[in-house]
Formats: C-alpha cells, sequence, structure tokens
C-alpha cells in the first residue's frame, strides 16, 4: 500500500523546555530545539523511521523550506509539497514538568489557486493502493468544507482515507455525505463535534459508535494517560500502555496516526492496530521531534500494550485484558 500525507498548514515546531511555566514572569530556558513539523510531515516522518517510503504533500513557504528539504532527504520521503511565497509558520510549544502549551502562529497568506493545486497533486496521485493521511488544521485561503471535498475526490479514485483534524474541518467532514475511512479525533475534540461533555468512557464509546454506524469504519480516540479507544469492525477496545522517560509529547497524536496508517498498511487486525498505533505514540515520547526509535523497541512495546475488550457501548467498559 502506499502512504501518502497532506499538510496544507505545516510549521516549525519550536520546543522550549522550562523548569515551571509561571505565567507573566521572566523564564530562563533549559534548552531549546526546532524541528520541521506539521501533522502529517510528523505523520511521514514517524512512517519513514518505520521503514517505510512515504510521499509527503502540501504547502511549504519559499524562504525556510529547507529545514522541510533536509528532514525529507534524510528520512527518504517523497517531497511533493508545493513551494509558495513567504514563511512557514513557527509554532511555540512551552515544556514544563507538568504540561505543554501550545502558542501557535498563522501560516504564509496562500491563495485559493495553491491550496487547490496541493489538493490536486495529491488526489491525482491516489488510486485503490493508497492510504492518504489528511492531517492538521487549515490554513485561511481554505474553506471549512476542504477536507470533505478532499475526501469524496479520493474516495472517489478508490483510495482510503485517514482523517485527523478538529472544529469546523471535522464538522463539515463528518456531516459530507462521503466520509472518511478513519478518523483519529481525541477526546476534547470528539466532545467538541458531539456538542457535549465526554465526561465517561461510555459518552465516548457511545458516540464513537454513532460514528460507525454512520459510516466511519474505523474511529480512534485518543485520551492521554486513559490511553486510547480504537472502535472497527473487530468491536471495541481500550488500549493501554505505561510511558517510560518522557522526552516530549510533542508529535504523539501524529505518532499514534502513524501507528494507524502502519497497521493498515500491514493489514492488520483490530487488537495489531490498537497495539502498534499504541506503541508508536509511547515510543515517540521519549524522542524530542517526530522521531521513533529503532523498530525493535516499538515491537517491544507493542507485545506489552494491555488491550481490553468493550462488551457494549453504554455507561462503562466491561471487559477482560487479552
Amino acid at each position: 500500500m502506499r502512504l501518502l500525507t497532506l499538510t496544507l498548514n505545516p510549521a516549525i515546531d519550536l520546543t522550549i523546555s522550562l523548569d515551571h511555566l509561571v505565567p507573566g514572569e521572566v523564564h530562563r530556558a533549559r534548552a531549546s530545539r526546532s524541528d520541521p513539523g506539521g501533522k502529517g510531515i510528523n505523520v511521514a516522518s514517524v512512517l519513514a523511521d518505520w521503514g517505510l517510503q512515504p510521499a509527503a504533500h502540501g504547502l511549504l513557504g519559499r524562504d525556510n523550506a529547507a529545514p522541510f528539504e533536509a528532514l525529507f532527504a534524510a528520512k527518504g520521503i517523497a517531497d511533493k509539497c508545493l513551494r509558495v511565497a513567504g514563511a512557514t509558520r513557527t509554532n511555540l510549544k512551552l515544556v514544563d514538568a507538568a504540561d505543554t502549551t501550545d502558542i501557535n502562529m498563522d501560516g504564509p497568506a496562500i491563495t485559493p489557486e495553491e491550496a487547490a493545486a496541493a489538493l490536486a497533486g495529491v488526489v491525482a496521485e491516489a488510486g485503490p493502493d493508497a492510504l492518504v493521511v489528511l492531517a492538521g488544521s487549515l490554513p485561511a485561503a481554505c474553506p471549512p468544507d476542504t477536507y470533505a471535498e478532499a475526501v469524496a475526490a479520493l474516495r472517489g479514485r478508490g483510495a482510503r482515507v485517514l482523517l485527523d483534524t478538529s472544529g469546523a474541518a471535522l464538522q463539515k467532514a463528518l456531516a459530507a455525505a462521503v466520509l472518511p475511512d478513519v478518523i483519529k479525533p481525541n477526546r476534547r475534540e470528539l466532545a467538541d463535534w458531539a456538542g457535549r461533555p465526554l465526561a465517561t468512557m461510555g459518552d465516548v464509546l457511545r458516540v464513537a459508535g454513532d460514528l460507525r454506524a454512520r459510516g466511519v469504519a474505523l474511529v480512534v480516540v485518543s485520551m492521554g494517560a486513559e490511553g486510547a479507544l480504537f472502535v472497527g469492525a473487530g468491536g471495541a477496545l481500550l488500549a493501554r500502555l505505561a510511558a517510560g522517560p518522557l522526552a516530549s509529547t510533542v508529535g504523539a497524536g501524529d505518532a499514534m496516526v502513524a501507528g494507524l496508517a502502519a497497521a493498515l498498511a500491514e493489514g492488520a487486525d483490530l487488537p495489531r492496530m490498537a497495539r502498534l498505533a499504541t506503541a508508536f505514540a509511547v515510543a515517540k515520547l521519549g524522542r524530542a521531534g517526530p522521531h521513533l526509535p529503532e523498530r525493535a523497541c516499538v515491537e517491544a512495546l507493542a507485545d506489552e500494550v494491555t488491550i481490553a475488550a468493550a462488551e457494549t457501548i453504554g455507561a462503562g467498559v466491561r471487559g477482560e485484558d487479552e
């Protein structure tokens, strides 16, 4: 299976590590690093570490395309991104022992024609042997239904589509006549889409089950320390794996998306998918930037994932560890 990613609003992630973030105070950074990123770029980077050969589509500002080009060259990622005038945005990640605070900037002023050209490029390359990952926010030039239209065009060419976005873009994509094959919201994003709090696991299960009934083949909901819920043709599974030493949480959700894509590429069943996607996310937590350790390490983590089979989509989860 060929793997394609689309990132219409990439970013250079500037991560600054602090002892403790106190609003209004002056801080001294313990460390800082800069990584070419954006959700689809991160997915492609992690897939390449797994030994696959993804193609990265999207839009990059000409003024600072060099870090992205270096990443693509180093990892063997096919660079299908269009260059536009200006600089790709920089997103600031403030990391202390308690949490990560994100400050996201606006990207370059792209035109509707440039966005349409990037979409046309990934659609032209797609086919029945392709899985396309549509990931991240949309630039201002793109209307909220951009992903909905992309899903319809890609599925019309026989491709499978994994969508990872939020807000109005997710709302429009899930209200469309043609739905993505796979979605991976986090719990907050799913609650925003549902328009109500999802306080219990049963609440999350019901919403995921409703989406399955409407035609989304696989719904994956990441829930931080609570694990991740996988609802697909094989049932509903809750996957958990304790994190080891933490280097950075930045891009952990994107690593889970990459794990899903890798599992789909190998034709994995739902338990294997849950194990691999969870292992990708946890393995990435031990690395700064969108990178995985060696494959054997990730497979060892996959073997340690605890899987609980949900018996019902109702008030709670009942099951036994596999």
